[in-house]
């Protein structure tokens, strides 16, 4: 298989926080026009800022816990030549759930759905790195 297509997924997985940071901005664009909020506080208290501010930058700070895992092991399965269509799918399966993840958490942040989608990506993280341990053992 060809290394390269590794990183489309990642690519979509960069984009997640690319988005989130745009949602992010008209949320607080949104706030800073209603002024009902405290910008003194808001400057140094995330959660000063409404609801939905708030669960965008959460969001944004959790697309730089287990993304940068998964960054890490594309790079190390194509470095070493290891990407396979097992490899490939357990990345779209992952970037998927990340996907879900984070609609989840900038929409109704229902937290049943959003831990499924969590472990769900957890568990793809795991076999991932599973699976580059594997490649990496067998050089």
């Amino acid at each position: 298989m060809e290394k390269h297509l590794i990183f489309w997924p990642v690519l979509a997985q960069i984009l997640i926080p690319i988005l989130v940071l745009i949602l992010n901005g008209k949320r607080k664009s949104l706030d800073v026009k209603s002024g009902a909020f405290d910008r003194e506080k808001a400057a140094m208290d995330n959660e000063a800022w409404s609801r939905p501010v708030v669960l965008t930058s959460k969001n944004l700070a959790n697309q730089f816990q287990l993304p940068v895992i998964f960054y890490v092991l594309c790079l190390t399965l194509a470095i070493i030549d290891a990407v396979s269509t097992v490899t490939l799918v357990v990345a779209w399966v992952f970037v998927a759930t990340r996907y879900v993840h984070a609609y989840v958490h900038v929409s109704t942040n229902y937290v049943p759905a959003r831990l499924r989608a969590f472990l769900l990506g957890a568990l793809s993280l795991f076999i991932l790195l599973a699976l580059t341990a594997k490649a990496l053992a067998g050089l």
